[in-house]
């Protein structure tokens, strides 16, 4: 049973993961994000930007600049249109901020948070496609001269942006040509390193970033001759290059340093993962060979289609389910209340329908302890007398006192079901069905199935969140080893499986207990009409309700036996059956128990909603470019 939470546990993370990817995918994401600067001599930059993004859900994008004098004075001349394809339509501009920009519009003005914005409208926000938009717009001063080169320092995405891009690039030309290339400096900066920049030319910079993830700047710093500017706005009169240099080589070395031991740690990790590998192989070896050499899984000597008695006497409910389920799991409030009854049959309690005048009281059962003596009975049973006795005020209690008790102890359920099962295996290893040694094996190998199943979620986990990108032969070795570990998984859960917890007497007996079950079920069936009579089928009620199937056993009693129906019958010596054909005990009891145990899902708050995270999906989808100071 712990192995199957275990399991549903893993496989509903693994659902989870795979739903929130795909919802993060239905967003936005852009193909690619290029910026077209143009740097001209009077200090300012003229920026085209082109967004080939696919939008799901999508009513509004936006892009927003942090006003700051030291880097720019102003943003102007702001225009937005679409180029799909073939098109090229030119939004209309609207002099108001909207949360919500009317399609085919736009604004670009300072907004509520002090923030310069552009926002345009997209109109998809029931539907997705892949669309292609420019967005032009001039900064001016953005260019700084001084007495030896002019300089630009410009963070074209920053830390707000909230939209990944399998890639970013750029084209940067100068006012003018420097005499060569080597007169222009250039830096470039992100988080990742994973960047390239180039003077190309002697008027031309270029820069590109891979497998961009959201919320990581991308800035560029390029020192030119200040003779190809002019009358710049701002100007100081002072040298930049060797603090520049100084600056930047320092940057540099520590983003060297970082790069060495990313480098370090990811050759360490292939090492790792291919001795991890060769491990896993000859793991799936060890494992077959033992899988092959187990012995075979005892099957029942007797095919056994209908068994008509009780597979031996004294048995109890709670050994029949624990038979019944192989041993694996089994309900802790039928065999609860199954035992209640049987007690009520050995004369140790009786059971009373409490009444309302001639009405019968929902779900309210009174149990009086009548014979507290615990010699006759097995030791699962001495608990049940133990557990009533703990409730019972004067030897009497009812369902509601039990559903009183647990609630406010919450544990009793789990420690007596505990119990119970202990003393019930004890039994059966004494009895020769089980094998305690074997239990421990299976235990181990679907413990070392389920490890590798995490390790899988690890890796995927872990992959997902990469920051960079892997060559092809990276994915296929990590892919070979999620195969390998998937692989052992399933061989070790196969062993567990096969590894026999019953001896041959054991599954035998398993084999009759099923069999005496389906005799209940279609008993008013069969042809052969050699039916127990009333006081034995009291006994089989009993067992019937551990088995859940007591209300149609009722039912075929009653086709069998049609003075059952007649409620003023003087059946009154089979008082079991009268009172279980009056009021379902076994249901009423069950309920109690299960109205005790707290659900896992209480708790204020509601449930999900769509959107957030600051965007403009359907409730809005965004996009923020924050420029550093």
């Amino acid at each position: 049973m712990k192995n199957k939470k275990v399991i549903i546990t893993f496989i509903f993370a693994i659902i989870m993961l795979f739903l929130f990817s795909i919802k993060s995918e239905a967003s936005l994401k852009l193909n690619e994000l290029n910026f077209d600067v143009q740097l001209n001599d009077n200090g300012s930059m003229n920026v085209i930007e082109t967004w080939d993004i696919k939008i799901s859900d999508t009513n509004t994008l936006f892009k927003t600049f942090k006003k700051d004098s030291s880097k720019y004075i102003g943003i102007e001349n702001v225009t937005v249109k679409e180029i799909t394809s073939s098109m090229n339509k030119n939004f209309r501009k609207i002099s108001q901020e909207m949360y919500h920009v009317t399609k085919d519009h736009y604004y670009a003005l300072t907004n509520s948070k002090g923030l310069f914005e552009i926002a345009w409208g997209v109109g998809l926000d029931n539907s997705s496609a892949t669309r292609k938009y420019q967005i032009s717009y001039t900064v001016t001063g953005a260019l700084a001269k001084y007495n030896d080169y002019a300089e630009l320092y410009w963070q074209f995405v920053g830390n707000d942006f909230e939209i990944d891009a399998n890639k970013i690039t750029g084209t940067i030309l100068l006012p003018g040509n420097a005499e060569s290339k080597d007169d222009i400096k250039v830096w470039g900066h992100t988080k990742f390193l994973n960047g390239e920049i180039y003077a190309t030319d002697n008027n031309k910079i270029e820069f590109k970033v891979d497998n961009y993830r959201h919320g990581n700047f991308v800035e560029v710093r390029s020192l030119f001759p200040h003779y190809l500017l002019g009358n710049s706005s701002r100007i100081y009169n002072k040298e930049i290059l060797n603090s520049v240099i100084a600056e930047e080589t320092k940057w540099a070395n520590n983003a060297n340093a970082k790069r060495n031991l990313k480098i370090g740690v990811f050759l360490a990790l292939c090492v790792a993962i291919v001795i991890f590998i060769f491990f896993i192989i000859l793991n799936i070896i060890k494992n077959i060979k033992k899988l092959l050499g187990l012995e075979k899984k005892f099957k029942p000597s007797t095919d056994l289609e209908y068994f008509r008695d009780l597979p031996y006497d004294g048995a109890t409910p709670s050994e029949a389910l624990f038979m019944i389920s192989s041993g694996l799991s089994h309900s802790f409030s039928s065999s609860f209340a199954a035992n209640i009854l049987d007690l009520c049959l050995k004369k140790h309690l009786t059971l009373e329908a409490i009444q309302d005048g001639k009405v019968l009281k929902s779900n309210v059962v009174k149990i009086s302890l009548t014979n507290l003596s615990k010699e006759d009975l097995k030791n699962d049973q001495q608990l049940v007398i133990d557990f009533l006795g703990k409730v019972a005020n004067n030897n009497e209690l009812t369902t509601k006192d039990i559903t009183k008790y647990l609630r406010k102890h919450p544990s009793a359920i789990n420690k007596l079901d505990a119990e119970l099962e202990r003393n019930i295996r004890k039994v059966e290893i004494d009895s020769k069905n089980y094998i305690k040694e074997n239990e421990k094996v299976r235990n181990k190998h679907a413990g070392m199935g389920m490890t590798y199943l995490f390790i899988v979620f690890f890796i995927v986990v872990s992959l997902s969140a990469v920051e960079m990108s892997l060559s092809p032969i990276v994915w296929g070795t990590f892919g070979l080893l999620i195969a390998l570990l998937i692989l052992n998984a399933c061989i070790l859960f196969k062993i567990s499986s096969k590894v026999n917890l019953f001896t041959q007497k054991g599954v035998d007996e398993i084999q009759q207990w099923k069999a005496f079950k389906k005799y209940m079920e279609d008993f008013s069936l069969l042809k052969d009409k050699d039916i127990p009579s009333l006081v034995v089928w009291e006994k089989y009620l009993v067992f019937a309700t551990a088995f859940g199937i007591s209300s149609e056993v009722l039912k075929q009693l009653k086709v069998i036996y049609p003075e059952l129906s007649d409620m003023n019958s003087a059946l009154y010596s089979y008082s079991y059956i009268h009172l279980v054909n009056s009021f379902d005990i076994g249901s009423c009891i069950s309920s109690s128990v299960y109205s005790a145990v707290p659900s896992s899902g209480s708790g204020s708050g509601g449930g999900f909603s769509g959107g957030g995270g600051g965007g403009r999906w359907t409730e809005v989808a965004a996009v923020a470019d924050k420029y550093r100071t």
